[in-house]
């Protein structure tokens, strides 16, 4: 059976975090991605990672993470012979992605509009911090910055999150209205540019506290107590019951622990009296749950159906036995003093994602693609003399 993707072929002039995921998301299902990589100055992420052997080889745990299934090529897009490579190349592509500064390809005759002429049914999506409109649309952004820009920060008590989640939620928000337009594409017979802006995507994340903040009548209130942490005997537990129904079930389960409890912080009939007592239950909640370990909380919530979970180290959460279908063991490869333990999809399904080849070595596909173009082994030769390719 095939993957949903097979048959697909995708261009991917992409670099760091969120074009590289977006593309690697047709990988893992199947399309023939073609990573298009400068032969002097290649993807940033190949020489990041914990591992300084990988990063001198162009292998950094950073790029190999969202490049499995790719083929890499080098071209020089500066010169007339590396844009005709890309020309060819195009006219039998789906989908083609960028995320260079706005314009930038534009300058170089890669535009859409030049790109279509060649392949009117061609779906070319940009990625960008701020979108192809406005006055900040040739501004160059990266995860951090969005995260400043847009109020993330602020929201987060003046802390940055320590995780690149803007970067990832925008590469799966290309990748999705890039499905969109393929559907689309196979009803009208039509291709189609896209925009995507990281600075939206950072703003969907926070919808309900946008929206609120754009909202002309203003509330202060106490967060609803129960999703917050608190400590235990031995470490911090994050609790998720915070609907006025999850609220009154949280302290039926505390009192058959054998806890007295106030029938007022039960009375919580809707969201008004709940917000109304969040502080008192707060300080109620402070004082019980120090009284056991956060496991053992963890194992009571659970046996009655509320949200809670102890906070662990990222080391010790990869361990879960429940992520044990979500990480491929990788083979061996140029640089690896271990054998690379990457992730797949965060979804399942039949013949859905799966890794079936390594992430490439830089330009490590070029002789063979050029050879499928027409290119004799002397041309090839000459392109490498010329810096064309790497």
């Amino acid at each position: 059976m095939t993957r949903p993707f097979e048959n697909i072929k995708v261009l991917d002039l992409t670099h760091v975090l969120a074009g590289p995921f977006c593309t690697y998301q047709f990988a893992l299902l199947g399309a023939d991605v073609i990573k298009v990589e400068d032969p002097n100055n290649p993807d940033c992420a190949r020489g990041r990672g914990p591992d300084e052997a990988q990063n001198q080889v162009l292998r950094g745990l950073n790029y190999q993470v969202q490049a499995s299934n790719k083929k890499a090529i080098t071209l020089d897009l500066k010169t007339n012979v590396g844009q005709e490579i890309l020309k060819k190349l195009v006219l039998d592509t789906d989908i083609f992605v960028e995320n260079y500064r706005t314009g930038a390809l534009d300058k170089l005759g890669l535009g859409y509009n030049d790109l279509k002429e060649l392949n009117p049914t061609l779906i070319y999506c940009s990625l960008s911090g701020f979108g192809d409109k406005g006055p900040k649309a040739k501004v160059n952004a990266y995860d951090n910055v969005i995260q400043a820009t847009s109020g993330i920060i602020d929201q987060s008590a003046g802390h940055k999150p320590g995780v690149s989640f803007v970067d990832y939620a925008a590469g799966y928000n290309a990748a999705f209205a890039i499905s969109a337009a393929l559907h689309q594409r196979a009803q009208t017979g039509e291709g189609t540019y896209i925009s995507t802006s990281m600075l939206e995507v950072a703003m969907t994340l926070m919808a309900p506290e946008a929206a609120a903040a754009a909202y002309p009548v203003k509330v202060k209130r106490d967060k609803e107590a129960g999703i917050s942490s608190y400590e235990t005997t031995d470490g911090i537990l994050m609790m998720g019951a915070f609907t006025p129904d999850q609220n009154r079930r949280l302290w039926k389960v505390i009192e058959d622990s054998g806890y007295k409890i106030s029938n007022h912080l039960k009375d919580t009939d809707d969201w008004e009296s709940l917000w109304a007592k969040s502080k008192e239950i707060r300080s109620e909640l402070q004082n019980i749950l120090k009284d056991k370990t956060a496991a053992k909380w963890q194992d009571i919530f659970h046996q009655h159906s509320l949200p809670a979970e102890r906070h662990r180290s990222l080391a010790e959460a990869i361990e879960d036995p429940q992520l044990r279908n979500y990480f491929h063991q990788s083979e061996m490869a140029e640089g690896d003093k271990h054998a690379p333990i990457l992730p797949k999809a965060a979804f399942a399904f039949k013949n859905g994602a799966k890794i079936t080849s390594p992430p490439p070595g830089f330009g490590e596909h070029t002789a063979e693609i050029l050879k499928d173009l027409g290119y004799s082994t002397d041309e090839i030769v000459q392109l490498k003399e010329k810096g064309v390719i790497a």
